[in-house]
């Protein structure tokens, strides 16, 4: 039985509860308060789940693999890289599916994820990296997996990206939490020029041990594609060797970065 419950972390107390067998919607109405937590649970490991944190947020099509999620409900600093209606006002939108199996197949961005939080484990995609600017949420890895394309400006949304604090070893992992076949990569890379900069160069990493050598322009907007990279039952990629142009700015950042491809059979 699926079931979702608010609570605040000083008490355990539920607020307002829900549940369902395959689905369920809770309209909460009620202000969130700091330490506020989104309780998913009952949930069937290892499948497709759609889940809605919050109508400003969007749906997100993710891969489950615990029996529960606990999203903590972003206050604050943590809440600049989300539209501003998000989690804010007294009537909340939230909602679980059980996802059909034509939801899952074809072609489709296999990284998007709006859902993506540092504090949630167990749901993929998930983007994890090895530095984010200053710890700033309008800097953190999951601005790069969140579905918004916004690369003329830097900072609170839509403008969030992942910064990398000018680290000349910055990558970033997008984890899958099972096999997928990835056809083409598309990077989004941050354009607010002058303050910024852009990369010439990276490298694509994949779990069955490939790699795939980029080459990029300066973009106003266009994403650099990648296509025909035909791997087959990889369970996570990895961007890294980031190679930064000769214009002086020290501010190259990723907007968004998409994996078109489909689940792996067998």
């Amino acid at each position: 039985m699926l079931r979702v419950r608010i609570y605040n972390t000083w008490d355990n107390v539920a607020k307002q509860s829900a549940e369902g067998e395959r689905e369920l919607t809770l309209c909460y109405t009620g202000e969130y308060r700091r330490n506020d937590v989104i309780e998913f649970s009952g949930l069937e490991r290892a499948r497709f789940y759609r889940i809605t944190v919050d109508n400003a947020v969007g749906e997100a099509l993710v891969y489950v693999r615990t029996d529960c999620i606990r999203y903590p409900v972003p206050f604050y600093e943590e809440r600049e890289s989300y539209d501003p209606r998000a989690f804010s006002g007294s009537r909340h939108y939230i909602r679980i599916c059980l996802a059909e199996r034509w939801e899952t197949g074809g072609m489709r961005n296999l990284a998007r994820n709006p859902f993506d939080r540092h504090e949630v484990e167990g749901v993929y995609p998930h983007a994890s990296a090895n530095v984010e600017t200053r710890g700033e949420a309008v800097f953190a890895a999951r601005n790069a997996i969140d579905g918004i394309v916004a690369v003329q400006g830097h900072g609170e949304w839509p403008y969030s990206s992942w910064g990398i604090n000018r680290r000349a070893d910055a990558e970033i992992r997008i984890d899958f939490g099972r096999a997928v076949d990835i056809r083409e990569a598309r990077l989004y890379t941050r354009a607010d020029f002058p303050h910024d900069n852009w990369w010439t160069a990276a490298c694509l990493c994949f779990s069955d041990g490939t790699e795939e050598a980029l080459r990029m322009e300066k973009s106003l907007g266009a994403p650099h594609i990648f296509s025909g990279l035909d791997r087959r039952r990889v369970k996570w990629v990895l961007l890294r060797g980031l190679r930064q142009s000769s214009e002086p700015s020290p501010f190259p950042a990723l907007t968004q970065i998409e994996l078109i491809g489909e689940e792996s059979e067998g």
